[in-house]
């Protein structure tokens, strides 16, 4: 969905169900900040670990949204489902390990959004059977109550789960179910895009770390480009298209195997 029409149709829903928008709003934007706190906190606290002390005596390693929230990478979040925040900075030459250290520095942020990707969506499969009557589990499927593109997300997310109220067993579970899932699809977002093998993302260093052995050197330079044309591939829609179908085959692929697991599948 491109910017305009994005900005219209929550137009047209902040007319129509005020209430239910800006619920939605809150849950939107605590869903960001946490996500992407936690990602660059991750980066800071692996690094100082490693023996940089850089991230922590310029206060990253905090939950003050101030200190880590990239103003483009936040909007691209908000208009095109990925982004970024402030990349957390690190001093190399404090590393023990320099090639190793990096590695662990670069993974750090994924591994947190991918564990809190899981650690969501398996909460949410947990309640889906608290959170729905049998009989509306039987008519619609666990699957499409609980992915990112099913009817479940959409009245849940989309600020509909009062008015469903009669097919719910515990309507107060909706309020979480709508966070873990928010949350989750947002950490798995993140943690995609930062997978790209680009300069300045995780996925680059991954990259350079693992199959290049760390030969590859970038000068600031070279990252500010690198960043420019990261940015114009988002905009022209072709990144979007890929990282959406990577989205949805992880999500379905985790989704069926945590149902299977919990004998709702």
């Amino acid at each position: 969905m491109g910017i305009l029409n994005r900005l219209q149709s929550w137009l047209s829903w902040f007319t129509s169900d005020p209430v239910g928008f800006l619920i939605y709003l809150a849950y939107f934007a605590a869903s960001i900040l946490l996500t992407l706190m936690l990602h660059e906190i991750a980066h800071g606290y692996v690094a100082w670990r490693c023996g940089d002390p850089t991230a922590k005596m310029l206060g990253r390693l905090s939950m003050d949204p101030r200190k880590h929230l990239d103003p483009m990478g936040t909007l691209f979040l908000v208009f095109f489902g990925f982004g970024w925040a402030k990349p957390v900075p690190v001093n190399p030459r404090n590393f023990d390990n320099h090639r190793r250290d990096d590695f662990l520095v670069s993974i750090a942020g994924i591994t947190v959004n991918i564990t809190l990707f899981l650690l969501s969506l398996s909460l949410a499969v947990g309640l889906n059977g608290l959170l729905w009557k049998p009989e509306v589990i039987d008519r619609y499927g666990a699957e499409a109550l609980l992915s990112s593109g099913g009817i479940g997300y959409q009245v849940l997310v989309g600020g509909g789960g009062a008015e469903n109220v009669q097919a719910m067993r515990y309507p107060w579970i909706q309020y979480i179910q709508r966070f873990l899932l928010m949350f989750g699809s947002m950490n798995l977002s993140v943690g995609l895009f930062n997978l790209l093998p680009i300069p300045p993302l995780d996925g680059y260093h991954i990259f350079n770390d693992i199959l290049l052995k760390g030969r590859l050197r970038l000068n600031r330079d070279v990252f500010q480009i690198a960043q420019v044309v990261l940015i114009v591939l988002c905009l022209t829609g072709g990144l979007s298209s890929i990282l959406s179908t990577a989205f949805d085959a992880v999500e379905e692929s985790v989704l069926r195997l945590l149902l299977r697991i919990a004998g709702a599948y």
